[in-house]
């Protein structure tokens, strides 16, 4: 599915998502984090070990909430699923994101031992408020 315009400006800008993932329970977990694109794939950034990670590699299904920084009732949710997680250009994704969101070209926290891996997410349907 094709995101809408309103979508694409609220991932573009410096807004944080909410990303829901399912625990091996089934219960629901949320993280904020940060949030990109290419086209009209969803792109997140975290470590192997973070939870949302290892809930994504069982279970692809994700849900996220982009709320516009100045107005939060200016919004999208967003149901998809998760259609790769790779390593490759990981690390130097986050550094991408740290500019977006912090206006420094290196992400302070990169660890050799717990590599970064970009979650790439195909929407399959689009809630705008």
């Amino acid at each position: 599915m094709k995101l809408t315009e309103k979508a694409k400006k609220l991932i573009d800008g410096k807004n944080l998502a909410s990303v829901a993932t399912l625990m091996p329970n089934g219960s629901p977990q949320v993280a904020p984090v940060w949030v990109d694109r290419d086209g009209d794939t969803i792109i997140l950034n975290a470590t192997n070990s973070r939870r949302r990670t290892m809930n994504l590699k069982r279970d692809p299904r994700v849900a996220i909430s982009i709320y516009d920084q100045i107005n939060m009732y200016s919004n999208v949710s967003i149901r998809g699923k998760v259609v790769e997680i790779t390593e490759k250009g990981a690390e130097e994704h986050i550094d991408k994101l740290n500019m977006k969101y912090n206006g420094t070209p290196k992400y302070a926290y990169h660890d050799p031992k717990d590599p970064r891996v970009m979650i790439k997410v195909e929407a399959s349907s689009v809630h705008e408020m």
